[in-house]
């Protein structure tokens, strides 16, 4: 990641950790706390690892990555070609379902949706655009 918070690989799995390291330092350099951070990068790692499996099955594309603070928050944004994909109009899983009765699917962005204070998704020129927006205290 440069300095201004931008990265931009392609969106293989074994580029995970680079991406993961990076985030991780932007948000402590950002001033969140350990826990938080924790959070922010279960997060990341749920949305980069979908992207990675089911945006471009066969082949990879690529992911660039921006981190930006500003108003309270902590963003990061994806932006990654490949099928189109909008986990914010994806229904919660029923919790309360059996696990052997639960439909496979979904879990990744309940904890998405949960782990981040904001989640937006958009189509631009061709690119999915996934927004995950932090704040320092997520849970009491």
């Amino acid at each position: 990641m440069d300095a201004t918070g931008h990265l931009k690989l392609p969106a293989l799995l074994e580029n995970l950790p680079a991406i993961t390291a990076c985030v991780t330092a932007a948000a402590s350099a950002a001033g969140f706390s350990a826990r938080r951070i924790g959070e922010i990068d279960l997060a990341l790692e749920e949305a980069v690892t979908n992207v990675f499996k089911y945006a471009s099955p066969g082949k990879a594309g690529e992911i660039e990555i921006t981190c930006s603070r500003g108003a309270g928050a902590f963003t990061v944004e994806l932006r990654y070609s490949g099928r189109e994909f909008d986990i914010t109009r994806l229904p919660d899983p029923d919790l309360a379902q059996d696990i052997a009765e639960r439909p496979v699917g979904g879990l990744g962005a309940y904890l998405i949706k949960k782990m981040a204070d904001g989640v937006s998704y958009r189509r631009l020129s061709g690119l999915n655009v996934l927004t995950l927006v932090f704040r320092e205290i997520k849970t009491p």
